[in-house]
């Protein structure tokens, strides 16, 4: 009897670890062609790759070519989009930090956080009519909604040494949006002035407010998206509750979604490859099976020579590590995975990864 419980167990197990969907990122660069792209795509598809990632922003004519590159392979298309984070705009349009300084003119951190406003309504018209375009796209599967969030008020713990930064609690620079409307909004709504309390942080409200705020953006976003016949994924933080809504003010298990994609990046929280399963686990239960959970891993590429990269941004998992953190983001009822990224993915990678299948 003991033999026949573990052979199905093993079973079981093996079941568990085959035919899940495996999903990439892939950046855009200025030489792409429909031939380059459909190279790549054709060794992803080889290496067992069902859906790729691709990020043009919103240059509609790049994002076709990719389009038409990943189905003529046969992969699932998704336009990866990063949301926020725009430059040249109107300067009414950008996030005001507690300091009372708009993100294009200070971004907190590095020079690209330059962060809209997202409750901003010509932000939101104008994402919304972006969106709507890329989903015109015959080729488009998914539009992939990235840094549709407020810029991190808290870093992620193994990110603090590189930016010579301790952060116990919130801090203004990297606190948005503290502009006129938000803060006149807020008010009308709570009857709290929130430029007058003491430490905003603390104020529960204030929070939820902007979740909200998000949380009623990506709305807007997938509401114009299905009117053209396709669907939303989304890249999120980790969690949500342990991670995306205090870091971020992320609460994407409220979110009118089709698929999520949170970022399970051990390294950037100074974790092991088992960190991985607790965090896919939590997502899992959170969204209640309102919609799948993907769960999202970043690869060293350096993986030989990790004990000596300073920069925790490169690093990531070696060829092992992504063995378990995939079985254990399965085990914890992650639908699939999803890699960071394709120019991360040495022979090794995949040779470990294919073990899977």
């Amino acid at each position: 009897m003991k033999r026949i419980v573990l052979f199905l167990f093993l079973v079981v197990a093996m079941i568990e670890l085959k035919a899940f969907p495996v999903y990439i990122w892939q950046g855009s660069t200025d030489t792409d062609t429909y031939e380059s792209l459909s190279a790549d795509f054709a060794k992803l598809k080889g290496h067992g790759v069902t859906g790729v990632c691709y990020n043009a922003g919103f240059d509609t004519g790049r994002i076709a070519i990719a389009a038409r590159a990943a189905k003529a392979q046969g992969l699932e298309f998704h336009a990866w989009i990063p949301c926020m984070l725009q430059g040249g705009k109107p300067t009414t349009w950008y996030a005001v930090n507690r300091l009372g300084v708009r993100a294009n003119h200070a971004p907190a951190y590095v020079p690209y956080y330059t962060a809209l406003d997202p409750h901003n309504p010509d932000v939101q018209q104008w994402l919304v009519e972006q969106y709507a375009a890329v989903a015109r796209i015959p080729e488009v599967d998914y539009v992939q909604l990235d840094y549709i969030r407020y810029v991190d008020v808290i870093l992620a713990r193994g990110l603090w040494d590189k930016y010579g930064l301790v952060m116990h609690e919130e801090y203004p620079p990297a606190d948005y949006c503290y502009c006129d409307d938000c803060v006149g909004d807020f008010k009308a709504q709570t009857g709290i002035d929130i430029r007058s309390v003491g430490n905003p942080a603390k104020c529960k409200p204030w929070a939820l407010f902007r979740e909200s705020v998000i949380t009623g953006l990506v709305g807007k976003i997938a509401a114009a998206v299905r009117a053209e016949g396709k669907k939303v994924s989304a890249d999120v933080f980790p969690g949500p509750k342990s991670h995306a809504t205090w870091m971020v003010r992320q609460q994407w298990d409220a979110w009118d979604i089709d698929l999520a994609f949170p970022m399970n990046y051990n390294d950037f929280y100074l974790k092991s490859a088992k960190w991985v399963g607790k965090m896919t686990r939590e997502e899992v239960r959170s969204v209640r099976g309102r919609f799948p959970v993907i769960s999202g891993l970043f690869i060293c590429k350096d993986w030989r020579t990790k004990q000596d990269i300073t920069d925790p941004e490169g690093w990531g998992l070696s060829p092992e590590e992504l063995k378990e953190a995939v079985s254990l983001s399965l085990r914890a009822g992650a639908q699939g995975i999803c890699l960071f990224s394709a120019s991360s993915m040495t022979e090794e990678h995949w040779a470990a990864l294919e073990t899977l299948y």
